[in-house]
């Protein structure tokens, strides 16, 4: 692959663990089981991530605070960055969890994404997160989501091609594109977008099933076809030619 075709890749991951700092713990008192559950972090998320920058030889950038103490992949401005547990912050108190563990995160990412761009003519940023396979009484109809903004022609054909990938690999997977979420909604993905390029930038959130973790077998066959997708996403020169149409 020519430089002209290249395609870097920065790895993130949002909601990586349930870590409440220490000086917050006792508004957590009692929660555990909630911070056990989707609503403290996305299980699986960080195993995978550390799996897939391991096999691509790449870091990756993740914060371990709970999304129950501030939500990186939530604009600083959002309701419910901060959640109900922490009700009782005043402004300036709650200015000093966003500084502390928002907005760093976010600059991470932004400043990778900046260094690849600077190497690469093109980069493709996967924030790999996890969800419930059951929320509020509803089956989620799907093992793996890609969750992209369709307006932007880079972002949809490599997560095409990446979709393509997996279910070839895999064909009983259920692959499915901007499910359970919508790729355009509120997330770091949709600040970047505003920070770089369409031609140069593709944010895709990885939206692996939780559920699949209750099977061993199955979650290593669903994440090894996931990885392998990517893969060979990178390596082909479909990358080059999806952002020269873009």
């Amino acid at each position: 692959m020519s430089r002209r075709d290249a395609l870097a890749l920065v790895i993130s991951c949002e909601h990586a663990g349930n870590r409440v700092p220490a000086s917050l713990r006792p508004a957590f008192a009692g929660a555990r089981a909630l911070l056990a559950s989707h609503r403290g972090f996305d299980a699986g998320a960080l195993v995978f991530a550390r799996r897939l920058g391991a096999a691509l030889a790449l870091p990756v950038i993740a914060t371990t605070i709970t999304r129950l103490v501030v939500d990186t992949n939530r604009h600083a401005g959002h309701p419910r960055v901060i959640s109900e547990r922490l009700a009782m912050l005043d402004a300036a108190a709650r200015a000093r969890v966003l500084a502390r563990w928002h907005a760093p995160h976010r600059a991470r990412v932004h400043d990778a994404v900046a260094a690849a761009l600077r190497r690469s003519p093109r980069v493709l940023h996967v924030a790999v997160h996890s969800f419930t396979p059951v929320l509020d009484g509803v089956v989620r109809q799907a093992d793996v989501g890609l969750l992209y903004d369709p307006g932007r022609a880079l972002e949809r054909t490599l997560a095409g091609a990446w979709r393509a990938s997996i279910r070839g690999l895999q064909p009983q997977l259920r692959v499915r594109a901007n499910y359970p979420y919508r790729g355009t909604s509120d997330g770091l993905t949709r600040w970047l977008r505003t920070c770089f390029a369409p031609a140069r930038y593709a944010g895709i959130e990885l939206e692996l099933n939780a559920g699949l973790l209750r099977d061993a077998t199955r979650w290593r066959a669903a994440t090894t076809a996931v990885l392998q997708g990517l893969a060979a996403l990178l390596s082909s020169r479909s990358a080059g030619t999806a952002a020269r149409r873009s």
